[in-house]
């Protein structure tokens, strides 16, 4: 990234007459390359770069293809008309011979002392064969920094079986490039792909504060895989890694700014770096701010007036375009967030129990509650360690507010749910009540006969003063609308958003989407050629993620980093997420099979899907399925192509090299779990595929993009809790009677905490303006099978069918649970979306 991220011109590729080529360059103004002027991207380029041409049907004397010789890029071309934004077209001209057979590949060699982006390549009039595409998009540095030339494909599909024979050299050679040899610290040009434990999250040189476990490697802490860095060890710890200045990815990974995407990324970084310190510095100035809101109207301020800033503070942030929008620079000196969605027609809507109840089916965290099957509800926790931990809620609690019916009938009616914290965050809550005072909580709800879920009880529980193995000692709240009973059930509805909150952002969001799918990402980029259809079929799925996983672990997840500053669990947070890895299932991650194991659908082959929803009127399963089932169709119809029985997929040496390295390094900890699917068939092969796109496209965006538009209202889904409940008698009881909204803000995330929060979740809800939603790709040559071409287009327009459903059941007044008390209708699973901050929309991959 140059310093200035304005001074650079990207230059790209397409052809000429004859035959011609595009590049694609990234420069900073060091390169003296400002403007789009001829002369200087001529002079640039001019014999600068080299090609040679590698044949695919003819051969030299040890049966591989043909090499051409040595051609270099020519003239710039300024004016053709399929340029992309900021690209630059150049032409070259190669000696055709016909004893050369046809291109299928090239060698690429670079004289330049900076990089480039190669965009794409296009050989014209190539005889007996017409125009032939090679879609690039890469980074390219000077030939000394790589053991080989750089090498591109065409963009035909050849399983392994089925490569020309001329082209299996080179094939297996650029796989190797991309493996690396496992060893040294990895550089910026580097595009090695391979497997690491997360060792790099603490920083033990710097004390015991910010020591931190290693996460995989071992059944006490399984964790899925990162990219490899070769980072050196830190002086305390050998096993830990020293935490980077500058995160390695795989180059390609890293798009610089040619998206605009990563002002996104980068406007993280520079929350982390820059302005967080400064909020810090604000806040406890206490004569210019306190670090508490007095009133829910001061909270408002955040968005109404704006937090009035000192008059030299933003002369000392030059915020990039994604932090703009809060800093206002027009002489206001403020800082101003957006409207969240979830207070733009109501104000006070969120404090309602129907509310509180529809963010379970509606919300950003969707995906946890489950049908109660048993009662009371049994804890999983080891009883020799933490004693009895199962539910202390009596029937009698509960039938108070059942209409008329009893436990019995309510559980065989499949009428009561509960949203369970409890195992999750038992273990930790005496090291978080060092620093917090948190519960680890359990919230029962009943389905009314009107379809809309209402909260009957909450159970906060604590560890036993006397010791874990003494069990859990738990209150029993419940449902109270006046008096300082309704105080004290905002309130507990507030210690279960807390849990909510956290285990959202650590295990819904990061765990179960970034950090799964970065070991198929590196498998994928290893084992699978980018000839094989298979990497095709994922690759734009994978976009981004590893980029966006390692500014995580650099300022997010990291020891001291955003999530530690801002969310309950504080230095334990990361940790936690891989308590729950223990219990993560692959195949389970299948919405269809989520919602049957948790409860909320049931397997009925007479029904839409399969299924029978148990909550008619739950948003995301209803949307969800609907895309799940589209993915999965276009899935199966690309996949039909390429395989014709299940022994094709057996024979397929890349395809099962990938699934066997994807489960036994990516997911090393978990390899030998019997859920795995083994690879053998088509079915097998359909299914996993879904699922990767899956998680990696709608669940994410089901997760990621309701962020602020709910919880960009801090009152509504706070981060923190600071005190219990106020039990009678006590001077902070008395306080809470006295003044029920102080005893709330003074229970759940202070000021600078939520600056914190607001300031990363406004940039985590937003889309980049060129962002690649489902149903497109980034290049219409992706591929130059026209079967995949048609199967594509077919599973774009189902998405369109799709959309047009959701927004019709949007207006239905009778499904209530889709826009809720808040007037807020669910929208998270529309596939498309402009850019900014729009509570809609499924990129491809994780993206932010």
């Amino acid at each position: 990234m140059p310093k200035n991220v304005l001074d650079f011109n990207v230059i790209s590729s397409i052809p000429n007459a004859g035959v011609s080529e595009a590049v694609g360059g990234f420069f900073g103004a060091a390169t003296g390359i400002i403007g789009n002027t001829v002369d200087n991207v001529t002079s640039v380029f001019s014999q600068q770069i080299s090609l040679k041409l590698i044949s695919a049907t003819k051969t030299d004397g040890k049966g591989n293809g043909k090499i051409g010789k040595e051609t270099y890029v020519e003239n710039h071309l300024p004016t053709l008309p399929t340029l992309g934004a900021r690209q630059e077209a150049f032409d070259i001209h190669f000696d055709y011979d016909a004893e050369f057979g046809i291109p299928a590949a090239f060698y690429l060699r670079s004289y330049m002392q900076t990089e480039f982006f190669l965009v794409s390549v296009t050989l014209e009039d190539v005889p007996n064969h017409g125009t032939i595409h090679f879609v690039c998009n890469s980074w390219v540095y000077n030939f000394k920094n790589y053991k080989n030339d750089r090498i591109f494909f065409i963009n035909n599909v050849f399983l392994p079986s089925e490569t020309p024979a001329a082209l299996l050299k080179y094939r297996k050679e650029e796989l190797q490039n991309l493996r690396g040899d496992g060893t040294g610290e990895r550089k910026e040009y580097d595009r090695i792909y391979d497997y690491d434990v997360y060792n790099d999250l603490g920083n033990p040189d710097r004390g015991e504060k910010y020591s931190r476990p290693i996460l995989g490697g071992s059944s006490t802490y399984p964790y899925p895989r990162r990219v490899r860095t070769g980072r050196k060890p830190t002086k305390k710890d050998p096993k830990s890694e020293t935490p980077p200045r500058e995160t390695y990815v795989p180059r390609d990974e890293n798009f610089g700014h040619l998206k605009s995407s990563d002002f996104l990324i980068y406007g993280i970084k520079s929350l982390s770096q820059n302005v967080l310190p400064l909020f810090e510095s604000l806040i406890f100035d206490l004569d210019f701010t306190p670090n508490e809101f007095d009133s829910f109207d001061e909270v408002r301020e955040l968005y109404e007036g704006g937090v009035k800033l000192p008059t030299d503070m933003l002369s000392k942030i030059s915020p990039l375009p994604a932090l703009k929008e809060i800093f206002r620079t027009d002489g206001e000196q403020t800082l101003k967030f957006p409207p969240p969605h979830v207070i733009r027609v109501s104000k006070s809507a969120w404090m309602t129990d129907e509310e509180f109840a529809r963010e379970m089916l509606a919300g950003v965290n969707p995906c946890v509650i489950r049908r109660l099957q048993e009662f009371p509800p049994q804890s999983t926790l080891d009883a020799t360690i933490y004693g009895d931990q199962n539910s202390k809620v009596s029937k009698q609690e509960m039938e108070t507010n059942l209409d008329g019916l009893t436990v019995e009938q309510a559980l065989n009616g499949n009428r009561l749910f509960i949203l369970d914290y409890h195992d999750a965050f038992m273990p930790y809550l005496e090291r978080i009540n060092k620093i917090a005072k948190a519960y680890a909580t359990r919230t029962f709800l009943f389905l009314s006969e009107n379809g809309k879920l209402k909260p009957v009880a909450i159970e906060l529980s604590l560890p036993h003063p006397s010791g874990d193995q003494y069990g859990a000692v738990s209150k029993v709240i419940l449902p109270a609308s006046e008096g300082v009973e309704s105080t004290i059930w905002l309130l507990a509805k507030a210690h279960v958003i807390v849990n909510d909150s956290c285990y959202h952002q650590l295990m819904s969001h990061w765990l179960n989407t970034h950090a799964v799918i970065e070991p198929f990402a590196i498998a994928t980029n290893r084992n699978l050629s980018v000839l094989h259809p298979i990497s095709k079929l994922l690759h734009p799925h994978y976009r981004d993620t590893i980029n966006i996983n390692g500014l995580a672990r650099q300022a997010l997840i990291n020891a001291g980093g955003i999530i530690e500053q801002s969310f309950l669990p504080g230095p334990n947070s990361i940790e936690m997420s891989s308590a729950v890895y223990k219990n993560w299932v692959f195949t389970d991650q299948a919405l269809p099979a989520d919602l049957v194991k948790r409860g909320l659908a049931i397997q009925d082959p007479s029904s839409p899907y399969g299924l029978n929803l148990v909550i008619k009127d739950y948003p995301y399963a209803v949307d969800g399925l609907e895309i799940w089932d589209a993915i999965k169709t276009w899935v199966q119809d690309y996949v039909s192509l390429y395989y014709p029985s299940d022994e094709a997929v057996k024979k397929d040496s890349e395809l099962q090299a990938w699934w066997k390295e994807a489960v036994e390094r990516g997911h090393e900890d978990l390899k030998d779990k019997p859920w795995w699917p083994k690879m053998q068939s088509i079915e097998e092969l359909i299914q996993c595929c879904s699922i990767i796109i899956w998680t990696a496209s709608a669940l994410h965006a089901a997760v990621n993009f309701g962020q602020y538009p709910y919880g960009g209202y801090i009152l509504n889904r706070p981060t923190l809790s600071r005190r219990w409940i106020p039990e009678k008698g006590t001077k902070d009881y008395d306080e809470m009677v006295k003044n029920p909204q102080k005893a709330y803000l003074g229970t759940i995330t202070p000021k600078y905490q939520t600056l914190v929060d607001l300031s990363v979740i406004e940039i985590l809800s937003r889309h980049a303006s060129d962002e690649v939603y489902l149903g497109q790709r980034e290049n219409p040559n992706w591929t130059s099978d026209s079967r995949a071409i048609q199967a594509f287009n077919k599973f774009g327009s189902k998405l369109a069918e799709i959309e047009g459903k959701i927004k019709e059941r949007n207006k239905d007044s009778s499904l209530s649970n889709r826009v809720g008390p808040v007037e807020l209708p669910y929208t998270l699973l529309l596939p498309s979306s402009t850019e900014g901050l729009t509570f809609r929309g499924i990129p491809n991959s994780i993206s932010i």
